[in-house]
C-alpha cells in the first residue's frame, strides 16, 4: 500500500537580512497511467508464453545478506509444472543482479542451464522439452547489490536511531525482481514458499511464514528459517533484519507476535493492543484470519508500512491516524492507527483474495479501504462510518479511470483507494438491504480467496449473487473518469421533478435515494428523463450523496445549470 505524502515545507533565507520564510514546494504532478509503455512495464506485466506455459508450486528462497556492503547472493529453488511442452521459461531478476548460474537436475546431475536477458527479463532455455503434466525445478543462483529504488527503496539498507543495522523490503509497484529471482507477476503464486536469510550476528531476520528455525553457520551469521504455507504473491515476501525485540500474544489458535526496537517496547505494547479488536472486527465480517498456519506478525520498519502476507510492517510512530495526521480530515482517523487497520485488512483483501493483475488493483486496495469504515462502524459506530467514508471524497481526483490498460507493469491512478472505497460503500445503498449486503462481500471473499482474480470476475459473481446486471454500475465508476451526475429539472407548475442520470455508461440506471429525508423514497433513473411528483420547493429535495458517491445538477427548463 502506498499513500502519496503531501509536500513539505522548505525554508530560505532572503538577501542579507537573513529573513527566513516557508513556502511550499510545488508537488510534481505524477504520470499519467494513460503514457505510453516502456519494455520494461511490457516484459514485466504481460503474461506471456514463457509464463502460461507453467505452474508455480514452491519457491526456496536461500540468501545472504551482507549489511556493510549492501550486498545480497545466494540461490531460489523454483519448482513448477508444465501446462504445456515447451524448451523455455520466463523469471525475472532486475539487470544490475549478476546472475552466477542456473542450473536443472537432469539425468540426475546438475546441468547449467543456457539463459539471455532482456531487461529485468530472464528467458531460461532447457536442452530437451520439458512435458505437460510434469513437474521441474532449477536453482537460480545470483548475487549483487540491489537498487534503492521505488517508494520505500525497495531492499533499502538503513540505520536505526541507536546506529545499528535496519534492513527490510518494500517492493509492490516495483516488483520482487528488485532483489530476488521470480516470476514477477501477479497472475501465479506458489502454493508456499520457505524463506532462510542468513544475517550477521545478533541481528535477526523476520519474514513471511510461521518460525521454523535458526541455524548458526559458524561464520559470524545467523540463519533464518520461515515456512510459508499458502499462496503468495512475490511483491509480499519480505525481510527484515534488526535488533528486534519481541513480544506476542494469542487468539484462540491465531499467534500474534510483535517486533520492534528496543526503545519502542513499550510504546509498542500500548499502540498494538488494536490489533486484537482490529482481527475481531474483520472476522465478524469476513471470517477467520485467513493464514492461520503462519500467525500474524507486526514489525516495525523505518516506512509507514506494507501488507506483506503473515508479516505487516508498521512505520506509524505508534500514534493514531497516519503519521500522526487526520487521514479523512473528520475527526475520525485520530481515533485508531490507520497502519494497523488498512495493512492488515489486506490479509483478507490483497493477500487472500488478489487481483490477477496490477490494473485491477483496485480489488486490493478499493477494498482494504472499504475495510478501514466497516471497522470504524464495528468499533465507534455507523456514524461515525460513515463520516469516515465520505471524508476520502476529498482525496479523489476523478482524471483517470481506476482500472488501467492489461499486460503493463503498471499501478493504477491512486483514486484506486479512496474511489474504489466509496464505489463500495454505493454499492452498499444499491442493494439496501443490510443482510444481504453484508452476506454478499462474505460469500465474495469466501469464493475469491486464495484466488488471482479480474474484475470481470468479481462483476459476474455480484450479479449472480443479487440477481441483476450491475455491469454499468461497476464500469462506470471503474473504467470511466467522470461521476455520475444527477440531473434534476423542477416543473413547479405541475409540481413535478424530471431527473435522469448523466454517465458515460449508456445502461446506466443505478437506483438513488432522494426527496424527504425523513421519508427517502427510491428512484431508479436511467439515462433518460423521468418524473415525480413533487409539491415541495425545490430547496427541500435532497439526495441522499453520503450513501452514494454521485454528483447533483439542477438545471432550469432550457437545460442550464443553476446557480447552487
Amino acid at each position: 500500500m502506498r499513500l502519496t505524502i503531501l509536500p513539505v515545507l522548505t525554508c530560505c533565507l532572503v538577501g542579507s537580512s537573513l529573513q527566513a520564510s516557508a513556502q511550499q514546494t510545488s508537488k510534481p504532478e505524477p504520470p499519467t497511467t494513460l503514457r505510453a509503455p516502456s519494455r520494461a512495464e511490457l516484459l514485466r506485466g504481460e503474461y506471456g508464453r514463457y509464463r502460461a506455459n507453467n505452474d508455480l508450486l514452491h519457491y526456496d528462497l536461500d540468501v545472504r545478506i551482507d549489511p556493510d556492503k549492501k550486498w545480497i547472493g545466494g540461490k531460489n529453488t523454483v519448482r513448477f509444472k508444465m501446462l504445456k511442452d515447451d524448451t523455455r521459461i520466463q523469471l525475472e531478476l532486475y539487470a544490475n543482479l549478476h546472475i552466477d548460474r542456473i542450473t536443472a537436475p537432469l539425468k540426475g546431475v546438475p546441468y547449467d542451464l543456457q539463459y539471455s536477458r532482456d531487461v529485468n527479463t530472464v528467458y531460461i532455455d532447457f536442452p530437451e522439452t520439458l512435458r505437460s503434466g510434469r513437474t521441474y525445478s532449477i536453482e537460480f543462483h545470483y548475487s549483487g547489490h540491489p537498487l534503492e529504488v521505488g517508494r520505500f527503496d525497495a531492499l533499502a539498507f538503513k540505520k536505526d536511531p541507536a546506529g545499528g543495522h535496519w534492513i527490510n523490503t518494500a517492493n509492490e509497484g516495483v516488483g520482487s525482481s528488485v532483489w530476488w529471482p521470480s516470476k514477477d507477476q501477479w497472475r501465479d503464486e506458489p502454493d508456499g514458499m520457505d524463506i532462510r536469510v542468513a544475517v550477521p550476528n545478533p541481528l535477526i531476520n523476520v519474514s513471511n511464514g510461521r518460525f521454523m528455525s535458526k541455524t548458526d553457520l559458524g561464520d559470524g551469521y545467523t540463519k533464518w528459517h520461515y515456512r510459508v504455507h499458502y499462496p503468495i504473491n512475490s511483491y509480499n515476501v519480505s525481510v527484515n533484519i534488526a535488533n528486534y525485540v519481541h513480544f506476542g500474544e494469542t487468539m484462540g489458535d491465531l499467534t500474534l507476535d510483535y517486533y520492534v526496537l528496543p526503545a519502542n517496547l513499550e510504546k509498542a505494547k500500548k499502540q498494538f493492543a488494536q490489533v486484537r479488536p482490529m482481527i475481531e472486527a474483520f472476522e465478524k465480517y469476513f471470517g477467520e484470519y485467513p493464514f492461520t498456519k503462519d500467525g500474524f506478525k507486526l514489525i516495525e520498519v523505518p516506512y509507514s508500512g506494507m501488507e506483506h502476507q503473515s508479516a505487516v510492517t508498521y512505520g506509524n510512530r505508534f500514534a493514531n491516524g497516519y503519521l500522526e495526521r487526520d487521514w479523512t480530515g473528520v475527526g475520525v482517523s485520530l481515533k485508531f492507527d490507520f497502519i494497523i487497520i488498512h495493512e492488515s485488512a489486506h490479509e483478507w483483501f490483497g493477500n487472500a483474495v488478489s487481483a490477477a493483475e496490477q490494473s485491477d488493483m483496485w480489488i486490493q486496495e478499493g477494498f482494504a479501504t472499504y475495510l478501514e469504515c466497516l471497522y470504524v462502524e464495528h468499533v465507534f459506530g455507523y456514524d461515525d462510518a460513515l463520516k469516515y467514508a465520505n471524508g476520502y471524497k476529498s482525496k479523489i481526483g476523478n482524471k483517470e479511470p481506476i482500472i488501467v490498460q492489461r499486460g503493463l507493469a503498471r499501478d493504477p491512478n491512486q483514486d484506486m483507494y479512496f474511489k474504489g472505497a466509496l464505489f463500495l460503500h454505493t454499492l452498499r445503498s444499491v442493494v439496501n438491504d443490510e443482510k444481504k449486503w453484508f452476506k454478499l462481500i462474505r460469500d465474495l471473499y469466501d469464493q475469491f480467496k486464495y484466488k488471482n482474480s479480474m474484475t470481470e470476475e468479481i462483476v459476474a459473481f455480484v450479479n449472480k449473487e443479487l440477481g441483476q446486471d450491475l455491469t454499468p454500475v461497476f464500469d462506470q465508476y471503474l473504467r470511466r473518469t467522470a461521476l455520475p451526475v444527477l440531473e434534476l429539472t423542477f416543473n413547479d407548475a405541475e409540481k413535478l421533478v424530471w431527473y435522469r442520470w448523466r454517465a458515460d455508461e449508456r445502461d446506466f440506471a443505478m437506483p438513488i435515494r432522494v426527496g424527504d429525508p425523513a421519508k427517502w423514497q427510491t428512484i431508479q433513473p436511467s439515462v433518460d428523463w423521468k418524473s415525480m411528483p413533487w409539491a415541495a420547493s425545490k430547496e427541500s429535495f435532497k439526495v441522499a450523496t453520503d450513501l452514494y458517491y454521485v454528483n447533483v445538477a439542477v438545471l432550469d427548463a432550457a437545460g442550464r445549470p443553476l446557480p447552487k
